[in-house]
């Protein structure tokens, strides 16, 4: 794979790459997340997106939703808008479009039979919006479009939500043969993806005294999902599972074993947590607070928590592990904290995004055998669709 070089540090807002004038975009990639305020003043907006969307928090839907989610956004707008101010407003975009447009420099390279390839972001709560990638896609004359999410474990509460949201602007903007559509629904043990997040493991372990090392425990966090999302049957817990699995099998293997890490002869003990509960309802634990205060009662001392469901720093890792849990583990006598960065940048996680996006094109395969699998007591027609399908 031909690598493309200098990806360490991205500006703050790169114009997406555009192919030569008058070219045709044969193979649009749409990159579906979840979004956040770039700047503090977008936090309202946003959250109001957020409550008003039944996938990700049901709370009755239709007028009872709308009613309930702009009174709760409404009612959270100054707290959360704060802790925007306190990062500088979410980098999510920042890094969502360096990472496309060095991407495509890739696939152009690797894959000239589907070039010139674009990337579009569409996200589901913050600008740009889905409708606002369609429309570009439509002007550039895309071709192929394939839906990837950001999200490299399946949950109907985010990947769910991004593709239902697609597949309804498609149809209000009237778009519904204007590109053939596969989808990249879910990536949770691609190697790459491993490697990604071992390599950023590894350096902040590097950071920790070389006789401490062995006893750092690694606390993998992942954004949680309400109890009753779990019952149901949806896929996220158990792929987030196997993503940690698949992780401290490599991070034995490729680092220990090979002795990249001075001070590591045995891999390093483990638990995977869950943060950012809303509301009163039951969700799934442990809580990665609760982790950490217990950790602390037994009287561990180094810890480092990794954020494995999410590949860009926004909010949830910046502020709350960063600064939140920062204050947790100080209160809970750890003296020793630190949480790895963002894949962002990472020269590897660029170059996993190009492979699987060609893996996908090579396989020619719609989607993965799991997205048409429905929740167990998922009654929405509107789940798990693919328009106009390209293979």
């Amino acid at each position: 794979r031909t690598l493309a070089s200098d990806v360490a540090a991205a500006p703050r807002n790169p114009a997406p790459a555009r192919p030569a004038a008058g070219q045709k975009v044969k193979t649009g990639i749409v990159m579906l997340n979840m979004g956040g305020p770039s700047t503090p003043e977008e936090t309202g907006p946003f959250l109001k997106r957020l409550f008003n969307d039944v996938d990700i928090i049901d709370l009755g839907g239709g007028k009872m939703q709308q009613f309930i989610g702009d009174w709760v956004s409404k009612r959270r707008t100054p707290k959360v808008q704060k802790q925007y101010e306190e990062i500088g407003g979410s980098p999510i975009r920042k890094w969502t479009e360096f990472q496309g447009k060095e991407m495509c420099k890739i696939l152009d390279k690797a894959r000239p039979e589907s070039a010139p390839h674009k990337a579009y972001t569409a996200f589901r709560y913050a600008n740009p919006l889905t409708d606002s990638a369609l429309t570009e896609m439509k002007e550039d004359g895309v071709e192929h479009a394939i839906a990837f999410s950001q999200f490299p474990q399946w949950s109907c509460t985010t990947s769910g939500s991004s593709m239902n949201e697609l597949w309804r602007e498609v149809r209000r903007l009237d778009l519904q043969d204007s590109f053939r559509w596969s989808a990249i629904d879910r990536w949770p043990m691609h190697k790459g993806f491993l490697k990604s997040v071992n390599e950023r493991i590894a350096e902040r372990l590097l950071q920790f005294d070389e006789d401490k090392r062995s006893k750092v425990v690694i606390v993998f966090s992942a954004h949680s999902v309400p109890m009753k999302v779990v019952q149901k049957g949806d896929h996220y817990t158990n792929e987030v599972a196997a993503s940690v699995k698949g992780i401290m099998d490599m991070f034995a293997a490729d680092f220990v074993a090979q002795g990249k890490l001075p001070g590591v002869t045995t891999p390093n003990r483990y638990v995977l947590a869950w943060q950012s509960k809303v509301g009163y309802l039951p969700w799934m634990t442990p809580d990665t607070a609760s982790v950490i205060e217990n950790l602390g009662k037994k009287g561990q001392k180094s810890l480092l928590v990794v954020p494995v469901a999410f590949t860009s720093d926004h909010i949830e890792t910046l502020y709350e592990i960063g600064m939140e849990y920062a204050e947790d583990a100080e209160k809970a006598g750890i003296t020793d904290f630190r949480f790895t960065e963002g894949l962002n940048g990472s020269e590897t996680f660029i170059n996993t995004l190009a492979d699987i996006v060609c893996e996908h094109l090579d396989a020619k395969e719609n989607h993965s055998p799991q997205y048409k699998m429905k929740c167990l007591t998922c009654t929405k027609p509107h789940c798990r669709q693919l328009l106009n399908p390209a293979f």
